[in-house]
Protein backbone atom coordinates (compact mmCIF):
# COMPACT_ATOMS: atom_id res chain seq x y z
CA UNK A 1 0.00 0.00 0.00
CA UNK A 2 1.13 3.24 -0.57
CA UNK A 3 1.20 4.43 3.17
CA UNK A 4 3.88 1.72 3.76
CA UNK A 5 1.33 -1.04 5.14
CA UNK A 6 1.37 -4.79 4.28
CA UNK A 7 -1.65 -6.03 4.66
CA UNK A 8 -2.20 -9.69 4.79
CA UNK A 9 -4.65 -10.97 2.27
CA UNK A 10 -5.74 -14.40 4.10
CA UNK A 11 -5.22 -12.89 7.68
CA UNK A 12 -5.94 -9.29 7.10
CA UNK A 13 -5.55 -7.10 10.20
CA UNK A 14 -7.14 -4.25 11.02
CA UNK A 15 -4.14 -1.92 12.23
CA UNK A 16 -2.57 -2.22 8.07
CA UNK A 17 -5.89 -1.01 7.01
CA UNK A 18 -5.99 2.90 6.52
CA UNK A 19 -8.69 4.67 5.02
CA UNK A 20 -6.69 6.51 2.40
CA UNK A 21 -5.39 3.11 0.78
CA UNK A 22 -8.93 2.05 0.69
CA UNK A 23 -10.10 5.76 -0.88
CA UNK A 24 -6.99 5.63 -3.15
CA UNK A 25 -7.41 1.78 -4.41
CA UNK A 26 -11.07 2.53 -4.82
CA UNK A 27 -10.87 5.43 -6.74
CA UNK A 28 -8.95 3.48 -9.11
CA UNK A 29 -11.02 -0.15 -9.49
CA UNK A 30 -13.52 0.37 -12.15
CA UNK A 31 -17.28 -0.96 -11.82
CA UNK A 32 -18.44 -2.96 -15.15
CA UNK A 33 -15.27 -3.91 -15.62
CA UNK A 34 -14.53 -0.63 -17.25
CA UNK A 35 -17.08 -0.70 -19.59
CA UNK A 36 -19.28 2.50 -19.10
CA UNK A 37 -19.41 5.05 -21.18
CA UNK A 38 -17.77 8.56 -20.56
CA UNK A 39 -14.29 10.06 -20.22
CA UNK A 40 -13.54 8.29 -16.89
CA UNK A 41 -13.80 4.78 -15.38
CA UNK A 42 -16.90 4.49 -13.55
CA UNK A 43 -14.67 3.73 -9.72
CA UNK A 44 -16.14 1.68 -6.99
CA UNK A 45 -15.36 4.83 -4.67
CA UNK A 46 -18.20 6.99 -7.11
CA UNK A 47 -20.41 3.89 -6.54
CA UNK A 48 -19.91 3.91 -2.60
CA UNK A 49 -21.09 7.42 -2.64
CA UNK A 50 -23.87 6.95 -4.58
CA UNK A 51 -24.84 3.47 -2.35
CA UNK A 52 -24.07 5.73 0.76
CA UNK A 53 -26.71 8.69 -0.62
CA UNK A 54 -29.12 6.18 -1.76
CA UNK A 55 -29.01 4.77 1.77
CA UNK A 56 -30.00 8.14 2.87
CA UNK A 57 -32.93 8.49 0.78
CA UNK A 58 -34.56 5.38 1.79
CA UNK A 59 -34.44 5.04 5.66
CA UNK A 60 -33.10 6.48 8.68
CA UNK A 61 -29.33 5.65 8.73
CA UNK A 62 -26.79 5.79 12.01
CA UNK A 63 -23.99 7.36 11.55
CA UNK A 64 -22.70 4.16 11.66
CA UNK A 65 -25.40 2.57 8.99
CA UNK A 66 -23.68 5.38 6.66
CA UNK A 67 -20.17 4.41 6.93
CA UNK A 68 -21.02 1.23 6.84
CA UNK A 69 -22.40 1.63 3.21
CA UNK A 70 -19.55 4.19 2.49
CA UNK A 71 -16.92 0.73 3.34
CA UNK A 72 -19.19 -1.68 2.01
CA UNK A 73 -17.12 -2.47 -1.30
CA UNK A 74 -13.71 -1.60 0.95
CA UNK A 75 -11.99 -4.98 0.33
CA UNK A 76 -11.91 -4.44 -3.20
CA UNK A 77 -8.97 -1.66 -2.73
CA UNK A 78 -6.81 -5.05 -2.48
CA UNK A 79 -9.01 -7.71 -4.32
CA UNK A 80 -10.60 -5.53 -7.18
CA UNK A 81 -13.84 -5.34 -8.32
CA UNK A 82 -15.56 -8.32 -10.36
CA UNK A 83 -18.93 -9.16 -11.93
CA UNK A 84 -21.06 -11.06 -9.99
CA UNK A 85 -21.43 -14.18 -12.23
CA UNK A 86 -17.88 -14.62 -12.14
CA UNK A 87 -17.67 -13.96 -8.19
CA UNK A 88 -20.20 -17.02 -7.67
CA UNK A 89 -17.51 -19.39 -10.25
CA UNK A 90 -14.79 -18.54 -8.01
CA UNK A 91 -17.57 -19.18 -5.13
CA UNK A 92 -16.18 -19.82 -1.61
CA UNK A 93 -12.83 -18.84 -1.79
CA UNK A 94 -13.15 -15.48 -3.16
CA UNK A 95 -16.28 -15.23 -0.06
CA UNK A 96 -14.14 -15.90 1.86
CA UNK A 97 -11.38 -13.65 1.65
CA UNK A 98 -13.92 -10.93 0.76
CA UNK A 99 -15.25 -11.33 4.13
CA UNK A 100 -11.82 -11.56 6.38
CA UNK A 101 -11.25 -8.10 4.65
CA UNK A 102 -14.40 -6.74 5.66
CA UNK A 103 -14.49 -8.06 9.28
CA UNK A 104 -10.80 -6.25 9.64
CA UNK A 105 -12.37 -3.15 7.48
CA UNK A 106 -15.30 -2.90 10.02
CA UNK A 107 -13.04 -3.84 13.04
CA UNK A 108 -10.52 -1.07 12.34
CA UNK A 109 -12.91 1.75 12.34
CA UNK A 110 -15.26 0.61 15.19
CA UNK A 111 -18.33 -0.15 12.74
CA UNK A 112 -20.48 -3.15 14.06
CA UNK A 113 -19.83 -6.01 11.97
CA UNK A 114 -23.96 -7.08 10.53
CA UNK A 115 -23.21 -9.60 8.43
CA UNK A 116 -26.60 -10.52 8.16
CA UNK A 117 -28.70 -7.73 9.78
CA UNK A 118 -30.83 -5.02 9.18
CA UNK A 119 -27.72 -2.27 7.96
CA UNK A 120 -26.51 -5.33 5.75
CA UNK A 121 -29.89 -5.83 3.63
CA UNK A 122 -30.40 -1.74 3.87
CA UNK A 123 -26.98 -1.80 2.17
CA UNK A 124 -27.95 -4.60 -0.25
CA UNK A 125 -30.76 -2.70 -1.51
CA UNK A 126 -29.31 0.89 -1.69
CA UNK A 127 -26.41 -1.06 -3.61
CA UNK A 128 -28.82 -2.99 -5.66
CA UNK A 129 -30.72 0.36 -6.76
CA UNK A 130 -27.65 1.44 -7.27
CA UNK A 131 -26.22 -1.05 -10.14
CA UNK A 132 -29.60 -0.22 -11.68
CA UNK A 133 -29.17 3.14 -12.13
CA UNK A 134 -25.18 2.85 -13.25
CA UNK A 135 -26.62 -0.20 -15.25
CA UNK A 136 -28.88 2.39 -17.45
CA UNK A 137 -26.20 5.26 -17.34
CA UNK A 138 -23.48 4.29 -17.69
CA UNK A 139 -23.16 0.32 -19.00
CA UNK A 140 -25.59 0.73 -21.86
CA UNK A 141 -28.50 -1.27 -20.39
CA UNK A 142 -32.16 -0.35 -21.43
CA UNK A 143 -34.19 0.53 -18.24
CA UNK A 144 -36.42 -3.08 -18.86
CA UNK A 145 -33.35 -4.57 -18.96
CA UNK A 146 -31.71 -3.21 -16.00
CA UNK A 147 -35.32 -4.03 -14.27
CA UNK A 148 -35.09 -7.72 -14.95
CA UNK A 149 -31.74 -7.95 -13.24
CA UNK A 150 -32.06 -5.55 -10.59
CA UNK A 151 -35.94 -4.31 -9.71
CA UNK A 152 -37.62 -0.89 -10.14
CA UNK A 153 -35.43 1.03 -8.19
CA UNK A 154 -37.42 3.56 -5.36
CA UNK A 155 -35.05 6.74 -5.78
CA UNK A 156 -35.18 8.61 -9.37
CA UNK A 157 -31.92 8.89 -11.43
CA UNK A 158 -32.92 12.52 -11.27
CA UNK A 159 -32.21 12.24 -7.68
CA UNK A 160 -28.69 10.99 -7.63
CA UNK A 161 -27.97 12.06 -11.08
CA UNK A 162 -24.39 13.66 -9.39
CA UNK A 163 -23.40 10.56 -9.03
CA UNK A 164 -24.29 9.18 -12.48
CA UNK A 165 -21.26 10.85 -14.48
CA UNK A 166 -17.72 9.23 -14.02
CA UNK A 167 -15.57 11.43 -11.90
CA UNK A 168 -12.12 11.74 -12.20
CA UNK A 169 -10.03 9.51 -9.92
CA UNK A 170 -8.36 12.72 -8.00
CA UNK A 171 -12.32 13.70 -7.47
CA UNK A 172 -13.60 10.47 -6.53
CA UNK A 173 -10.65 10.11 -3.89
CA UNK A 174 -11.25 13.34 -3.08
CA UNK A 175 -15.10 13.26 -1.88
CA UNK A 176 -14.66 9.43 -0.78
CA UNK A 177 -11.89 10.95 2.00
CA UNK A 178 -14.42 14.02 2.76
CA UNK A 179 -17.78 11.77 3.12
CA UNK A 180 -15.71 9.56 5.34
CA UNK A 181 -14.19 12.36 7.43
CA UNK A 182 -18.00 13.31 8.05
CA UNK A 183 -19.01 10.35 9.01
CA UNK A 184 -16.58 9.94 11.14
CA UNK A 185 -17.24 13.27 13.05
CA UNK A 186 -20.94 12.33 12.75
CA UNK A 187 -20.30 8.74 14.17
CA UNK A 188 -17.85 10.51 16.97
CA UNK A 189 -20.67 12.96 17.62
CA UNK A 190 -23.35 9.96 18.94
CA UNK A 191 -21.31 8.18 20.58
Amino acid sequence: MLSGRRLNLLDPSPLDIEIRDIAHGLARVARWNGQTVGEHPYSVAQHSLLVDRILGMIAEPSPADQLAALLHDAPEYVIGDMISPFKAVIGEAYKTVEARLEHAVHLRFAIPYDSGGRCKRLIKTADTMAAYHEAVSLAGFAPEEAQRFFGAPSVSAEAVAEFLVAWPTRKAETEYLTRFADLETRLGESA
